[in-house]
């Protein structure tokens, strides 16, 4: 089985904490011993792991060209994702009501690492986005995501305005970001199932994926830049979702 790389204190601190035993092969950095990495490898070594001390330069090679902060692992996956419908069916069970955040086209890891880290700190239940125009988990992802690439489900589907069908289908609202709409986001209720769809910064979401939304808001802008960073953006919508469910 093939094993993937993970980078940096927040990623591999995460995979330990959540799924010890997916990692295989631990390297630290043998010349860093300040306080931050030694609570680190006290932390590897209380879960049973085993930790290869290495150079800097055999750690750049591991790591693949990703920062690394003196700390990589190589890990087997653990398979977080699930189908649309398994997930909406699971929260169902438990009777929670769906937050979602869909991603036309972001195709920048650090944009993608980024909105997996707003998503799982606002409480959002799943990120998903197409195959054919994302990413992907690499380690640059992981890195940036500071650990929540590890817990929060990252779902890629064949067709993006297909999946919103069948969202709508399954009572779900879906909330497209469009600087021309007249509404906001905050002329909205998303205490009901919603899922945000943000599109790449510069393009926006593509024709059809605007076409099938719900409804379609803006962000208020009052200074004068002309829009926000997706990332951004995407913590925006999500907590303007959690506030009204707090209060609600």
């Amino acid at each position: 089985m093939a094993l993937q790389r993970l980078a940096g204190f927040h990623a591999v601190r995460a995979r330990i904490r959540h799924a010890t035993s997916s990692v295989k092969e631990l390297y630290v950095e043998e010349a860093r011993r300040d306080k931050r990495m030694q609570s680190f490898i006290e932390f590897a070594e209380s879960q049973g792991l085993r930790i290869i001390f290495a150079d800097k330069a055999r750690l750049d090679a591991i790591a693949g060209g990703v920062r690394h902060q003196g700390v990589v692992a190589m890990a087997t996956e653990v398979e977080l994702a699930m189908s649309v419908d398994e997930l909406l069916d699971e929260l169902e069970d438990k009777g929670e009501t769906p937050l979602l955040l869909l991603l036309d086209s972001v195709t920048d890891p650090h944009n993608l690492g980024a909105c997996l880290r707003s998503a799982d700190a606002a409480g959002c239940h799943a990120v998903i986005a197409p195959r054919d125009r994302a990413v992907g988990l690499n380690a640059t992802v992981r890195r940036v995501a500071c650990g929540a690439a590890e817990t929060i489900p990252y779902i890629t589907v064949t067709n993006l305005a297909r999946t919103i069908r069948s969202l709508k289908e399954r009572d779900v609202w879906v909330v497209g970001t469009d600087d021309q709409a007249e509404s906001d986001i905050y002329s909205i209720d998303t205490r009901r199932s919603t899922a945000w769809v943000m599109g790449a910064e510069g393009e926006g979401m593509r024709r059809l994926t605007r076409e099938t939304c719900s409804e379609l808001v803006s962000i208020p802008m009052h200074g004068s830049v002309e829009s926000l960073n997706v990332s951004v953006a995407s913590a925006v919508c999500l907590y303007e979702s959690l506030r009204q469910r707090r209060s609600a």
